[in-house]
């Protein structure tokens, strides 16, 4: 039973990901026959524009994990000894999507906007294995007492959502309250995606995302085309008015995605999405104690060995009321 389970889910996975590059094939060949002459233009911003180094967001710092060996960058805002207010950003962005939050929040917490592993300014390394989400859990444990803190209240959006949610899963003891931000709890997730084909197709760059170098490609032509209407146009652009980027804030996430290889990173936090959704779909919503999610990811690393999901649904609304219970008694 597994075994067709595993052998269904990787034949829509593969098949999705065909559907999608040949999509996204046709597109390129609409814009060559269109622009020939701009479709492969692209620029590497030299210079930072000045909104990134403005001193009210906070301060540039960085940290060395021990264990991982990765340095990663943060903007820190407010006093330290503050209780913890850790951010988590989405795809593609960085830091610089909660810079309204630093200032809000900087007269009651120490605000920390982090670059992702693979974004901005922090490591990135070459293998998309090292993206994998015990490696980005273990990320946020590591920083957080490398920071000198215990717990923390954790906000994500979009992936960082889904990392916020599978860190309070596996160290509940270390979120104080838990803010996600457009990304359902991830068993919920994906089972909603396997029996809604809307949302299939809405979420077809995670399919798209597993062909190597062509996704990072197709950004760039144009001269990053797609990464500006993601953030301008109409179907997926911040359309509220007053709330627009400005000029200056579209040339800051070019600056950081027009360098060299910028993209490979964030984009390889999918790569091995695949390969860990059925164990999202095993994982108790909630577990606490002395149990151990991790334990429980390293234990059913190979598929052969993930139980069947039956009555997962219920087990799924339980544990969310558990996540709320939990974290809503320390003050939410």
């Amino acid at each position: 039973m597994v075994a067709a389970r595993a052998l269904l889910f990787w034949a829509l996975v593969y098949s999705y990901c065909g559907v999608c590059a040949c999509i996204a094939g046709l597109r390129l060949l609409w814009s060559i026959g269109r622009r020939p002459g701009e479709t492969f233009r692209w620029v590497v911003r030299e210079n930072p524009p000045a909104c990134l180094n403005d001193p009210s967001l906070g301060t540039h710092c960085y940290v060395r994990i021990k264990d991982s060996g990765l340095r990663f960058h943060y903007v820190a805002a407010g006093e330290r000894g503050k209780p913890l207010m850790l951010l988590l950003h989405g795809f593609p962005e960085f830091w610089y999507s909660w810079r309204h939050q630093l200032r809000e929040f900087k007269s009651e917490y120490r605000v920390v906007a982090l670059d992702l592993r693979g974004y901005g300014e922090t490591d990135a390394p070459s293998h998309k294995e090292y993206y994998k989400l015990d490696c980005l859990i273990a990320d946020i444990k590591d920083i957080l007492e490398s920071l000198g803190y215990n717990k923390c209240v954790l906000i994500g959006h979009d992936w960082g959502g889904m990392i916020a949610w599978l860190v309070a899963i596996c160290y509940p003891e270390m979120v104080t309250k838990l803010i996600v931000v457009n990304f359902p709890h991830p068993s919920v997730f994906t089972e909603y995606i396997l029996r809604h084909p809307s949302q299939l197709i809405k979420s077809g760059y995670y399919f798209f995302f597993q062909m190597p170098w062509f996704p990072e490609f197709m950004f760039t032509l144009n001269d990053f085309k797609v990464l500006k209407s993601l953030f301008t146009s109409q179907a997926t652009g911040i359309g509220r008015k007053g709330c627009r980027l400005t000029a200056e804030d579209i040339e800051a996430y070019l600056y950081v995605f027009s360098q060299p290889g910028a993209l490979t990173g964030p984009i390889n936090h999918y790569r091995t999405i695949f390969s860990t959704a059925f164990i999202a779909l095993s994982v108790p919503p909630m577990l606490s104690g002395e149990q151990s999610a991790m334990k429980y990811y390293e234990k059913n690393k190979d598929l052969s060995q993930v139980p069947p999901c039956t009555g997962q649904e219920a087990k799924l609304e339980r544990g969310s009321r558990k996540i709320t219970s939990s974290i809503g008694d320390n003050g939410q």
